[in-house]
C-alpha cells in the first residue's frame, strides 16, 4: 500500500508504460461517459437505445442519469490526463 500511495516526488511505483495505459483506458471511458450523459439528456426518452435502460415518462430520472454520465466523465477524463502525465514525467 505504502508503494502505490507514497506521494513522494511524483513515485507512483507503477511502470511509465502502465500509468500510460491506464490513463489511455480511463480517457476513453471518460469520452465513453460524456456521450452517454449527453445522449440521455438530448435524446428523447422514447428513442433512446434499449442498451441505456429503461425510462418512465419523467424527465427528472434521465436529467439524473445525463448529469451524472457528465460529471463521472469529466472525473473521468481528469483522471486519465493526470495519469498521462505522470507517465511522460516518470519516463524522463
Amino acid at each position: 500500500h505504502s508503494r502505490l500511495c507514497s506521494g513522494e516526488g511524483g513515485d507512483t511505483g507503477l511502470s511509465s508504460t502502465t500509468l500510460r495505459t491506464i490513463g489511455v483506458v480511463v480517457l476513453l471511458i471518460g469520452i465513453v461517459a460524456l456521450v452517454l450523459g449527453i445522449v440521455y439528456l438530448v435524446v428523447p426518452a422514447h428513442s433512446l437505445p434499449s442498451f441505456m435502460g429503461q425510462t418512465h415518462t419523467g424527465t427528472g430520472h434521465r436529467s439524473k442519469r445525463g448529469i451524472a454520465g457528465l460529471v463521472a466523465g469529466g472525473l473521468l477524463l481528469i483522471g486519465g490526463a493526470i495519469a498521462l502525465a505522470r507517465s511522460r514525467s516518470s519516463a524522463r
